[in-house]
């Protein structure tokens, strides 16, 4: 039944209580606060693009430029003359990709057994997994060295991706993933209807949880992409990810801007590659938890 709302109120039909609902319409100081956040998180990556677009001669002036300038080019063919860039980049490539695909295959396998299957020390395995959170990176990396040394993968590219397929992060992730959106009568009337576990996992679980898996797979990729203390101490300096290359750019006797942030604008844009790509699942995932309920 729709009545006239008293004022302040849209007029919308009554509910349940007989009460008028409120607009939930945003205002202009919501836009104008969305859009201030949204420019001041889109200024660093301009600002990157600009000193990267000009000259050292330009940087030193008293008014910085604001506006790009001509010298793109020139300075990232500079980055590829000053350092192994290009070897970097197809290094961090590879090692992102894999480790993120090998976290959400691996996590959701963890996450759906932890949630919806019932086997002797479920809860304590778990609890031990999610504990490995609080112990720092930094004290696994004598003895992970030391096991790379055996297998003889210092300085290849394995060093780096094996021992980060899977993280307590993306199982306890994609665990709660599986409780919040795969019920468990689902999965037992699949499992009645005679769907193996393998099945069950394919064709119901995975695509529920597609959304969690597309955040996990981002921030994984992030997180690898990023990483530059484990790559600077197990590989070599001829083969370097895209980290360690921009850390050989930055050193030296003086600090080259241009040609710093030149590299730090190739670096970034995969990522923002991969974010475009994942973004529709990204804001599905995002949405699907604030209905909820």
């Amino acid at each position: 039944m729709v009545t006239s709302a008293p004022a302040g109120l849209v007029p919308v039909a009554t509910t349940r209580g007989g009460r008028f609902a409120r607009s939930r319409r945003p205002g202009k100081l919501i836009y104008l606060l969305l859009a201030a956040v949204l420019a001041a998180s889109l200024f660093p990556l301009y600002w990157t693009f600009v000193v990267a677009s000009n000259d050292n001669s330009v940087l030193g002036d008293a008014t910085p430029p604001l506006v790009p300038g001509g010298h793109l080019l020139d300075n990232i063919a500079r980055v590829f003359d000053s350092s192994a860039f290009g070897t970097a980049l197809v290094n961090s490539f590879l090692v992102a990709t894999s480790v993120a695909v090998g976290n959400v295959f691996f996590a959701s396998l963890a996450g759906f057994a932890f949630a919806r299957l019932r086997f002797r020390g479920r809860n304590a395995l778990l609890v031990v997994v999610v504990a490995t959170m609080m112990v720092p990176t930094q004290l696994g990396i004598v003895p992970l060295y030391l096991l790379m040394t055996e297998l003889g993968w210092t300085g290849r590219l394995q060093a780096l991706i094996v021992p980060a397929l899977v993280s307590a992060f993306g199982v306890f992730w994609m665990r709660q993933a599986v409780e919040e959106t795969v019920p468990a009568e689902l999965v037992e009337a699949a499992r009645v209807d005679g769907c193996t576990l393998v099945r069950v996992f394919w064709h119901v679980v995975l695509p529920a949880i597609r959304p969690a898996a597309a955040v996990l797979g981002l921030f994984t990729f992030m997180t690898a992409w990023n990483d530059f203390f484990w790559p600077l101490v197990v590989l070599n300096p001829e083969n370097p990810t895209v980290q360690v290359a921009l850390s050989v750019l930055a050193s030296g006797y003086y600090t080259d801007y241009a040609l710093m942030l030149a590299g730090a604008s190739l670096g970034v844009l995969p990522v923002l590659v991969v974010f475009v790509l994942l973004a529709r699942q990204i804001v599905g995932g995002i949405m699907q938890g604030a209905v909820k309920g």
